[in-house]
């Protein structure tokens, strides 16, 4: 299972992001996955925690959104949607297409939490 892998990599990138607000910890992370990134959400769900355990973010709610598969037509030009099996042109059904997206696998937010400024509550 490399979502594990995959898993590991989101808590390095997240806890990156965390030292880079000063925050404590992360509730929310948001992952932009398309079905042509070869990540299965519900596997990386799975792994998610256990490779946050102990983390920062080990509380954090892992939230995805999907990307449709959009395609560029080399022969008319036209940008349309396709299906994971078949990239072909939604416009004149040629095969010579270029995606655009759905291959993606992005960090697409963080939620942070900070805590709260002691010397302003004095």
């Amino acid at each position: 299972m490399h979502e594990l892998a995959v898993a590991q990599a989101l808590v390095e990138q997240v806890d990156a992001v965390i030292d880079q607000h000063g925050a404590t910890q992360a509730s929310l992370i948001r992952v932009r996955i398309g079905p042509l990134a070869g990540v299965v959400p519900e596997l990386l769900a799975i792994a998610f925690p256990l490779a946050a355990a102990g983390s920062r973010m080990e509380h954090a709610e892992l939230d995805f959104t999907h990307a449709p598969i959009n395609v560029h037509c080399q022969t008319c030009g036209a940008d349309t949607e396709a299906a994971i099996n078949r990239l072909i042109c939604g416009a004149c059904g040629d095969w010579h297409t270029q995606i655009l997206s759905g291959d993606e696998l992005l960090l697409e937010s963080v939620e942070l939490e900070t805590a709260p400024d002691v010397a302003s509550n004095a």
